[in-house]
């Protein structure tokens, strides 16, 4: 079929581009819908429906360049009621880059067949409760407010140069999902001199909401938007010595980043856990997040100092979760990969337990890890040997537990390394462990050589 069928005055007959259209349409809607369907075989019938008529739309609104809400006159950006001279280089081009369009590196025409558009669609389509002209609308807003926002060009900006902010957010491993986790440490801003600097102007919040949008830009690199995987993340807000219930202007700017991510990131966040939670912050942040909707509300789950570690491990394997919040994770670790076992048992209330790790043969290393949750325990380390006449070895004398142990200890005989608890509290206590056994040269041996 043509899509040039002219009228003698040289213009396109409305009935040949509307019959023309009609046919090009119908049969389009047939491919996506068969191409959907092979994607979408595990979603419930209702999510299916919507998310084919999702992709039709979508479809739709790119080909015929009203995605960023210009009338659908217009098709491929040409305006097919003018003369055939109106079809131009820069027309064909300005059609490319349209049908090029993009979110966070994915391809959105749905036609190009790209797994992640179908997770990023799912993503819009969720966070309106599958209502499929709302979801639409929050996609067109987007995209427009990425191209006022200049998002595309925010990574590699510097947008605070004389503020040190590298250190308040990082990524570090993984929940059990697979979801990547990223650390926000708003202690940092207790330096009055920091904060002043941040949030001292309305043009100063800007910046921190700009540098906000790039972090979570680079968040969102560690995420496949594959279709099973993890495509979201987990933010730990981590809220021990941050500024008190008084800085307006810190309320200010966090009411705006709810809503900017709300609005411009639907299901990026999979949960956000905030821990070391004072008092005062219950109030702030009901007043903060008064306009988030009820869904992105949900994902706030809130943690006091005492229960940080046991919050944490609801979500993240211990083997993942940074010594500092009561896991086994150490920077630059050589001695446990992440994959390594970990053990746990369970301490009752008023008694005291020990771990036994029997040596039979001498010559090598015990390497262990250990952290009591919710500490509150005595805690000692020796080695018993298996001859009667050989003294115990204390390794680590008797005291209160203040985080994650790890310790090691050479085997010179033949024994058994006694890890003790003693927990004189009311409460039960679960111990999570991992050790490793590994062949050593002595030190005498490596000074003869």
């Amino acid at each position: 079929m043509s899509m040039t069928a002219m009228t003698k005055d040289g213009e396109i007959s409305d009935d040949t581009l509307s019959h023309e259209s009609q046919d090009f349409q119908e049969n389009f809607d047939t491919i996506l819908i068969e191409e959907a369907s092979k994607r979408c075989t595990e979603l419930k019938p209702s999510v299916k429906k919507a998310l084919l008529r999702f992709r039709i739309k979508l479809q739709d609104a790119i080909l015929k360049n009203y995605i960023y809400g210009r009338p659908p006159t217009f098709v491929y950006g040409i305006d097919f009621k003018g003369s055939s001279e109106d079809i131009s280089i820069d027309s064909m081009e300005l059609m490319e880059d349209i049908r090029d369009i993009s979110l966070w590196g994915i391809p959105l025409l749905p036609s190009k067949g790209h797994e992640g558009t179908d997770v990023i669609l799912l993503k819009f389509l969720q966070a309106k409760d599958f209502k499929v002209n709302e979801a639409f609308e929050m996609l067109r807003k987007t995209l427009k407010w990425r191209k006022e926002f200049e998002t595309d060009k925010i990574l590699n900006e510097i947008i605070v140069s004389d503020l040190d902010l590298e250190g308040m957010t990082y990524m570090d491993g993984t929940d059990r999902k697979g979801h990547p986790v990223c650390y926000v440490i708003y202690g940092a801003f207790k330096e009055n001199d920091l904060f002043r600097k941040t949030f001292g102007s309305e043009e100063k919040i800007k910046d921190f909401l700009r540098w906000s949008v790039q972090i979570m830009e680079k968040n969102i690199q560690a995420l496949g938007f594959k279709s099973g995987g993890a495509n979201s993340i987990v933010q730990i807000t981590d809220l021990k010595n941050s500024p008190g219930p008084g800085t307006k202007e810190m309320r200010i700017a966090s009411k705006k980043a709810y809503m900017l991510f709300q609005d411009n990131y639907p299901e990026i966040i999979y949960k956000n856990i905030l821990v070391n939670v004072p008092f005062w912050y219950y109030a702030y942040h009901s007043v903060s997040t008064r306009l988030l909707n009820q869904r992105n509300k949900s994902k706030f789950i809130f943690a006091r100092p005492s229960k940080v570690t046991k919050t944490l491990l609801k979500f993240i394997p211990p083997a993942n979760l940074p010594v500092q919040y009561g896991g086994l994770k150490r920077d630059n670790d050589d001695e446990f990969p992440p994959e390594y076992p970990v053990l746990e048992t369970i301490v009752k209330p008023g008694c005291i337990d020990s771990i036994q790790v029997p040596i039979p043969e001498p010559g090598v290393t015990v390497v262990w890890d250990l952290t009591v949750v919710g500490l509150d325990v005595s805690y000692k380390e020796e080695f018993v040997p298996e001859d009667d006449c050989s003294y115990k070895i204390p390794i680590q004398m008797e005291k209160k537990m203040s985080g994650s142990v790890r310790n090691s200890f050479y085997i010179s005989e033949p024994g058994m390394i006694l890890l003790t608890i003693d927990n004189s509290t009311f409460k039960k206590k679960k111990v999570l462990y991992r050790l490793k056994i590994k062949p050593t040269v002595p030190m005498y041996i490596h000074q003869l050589k």
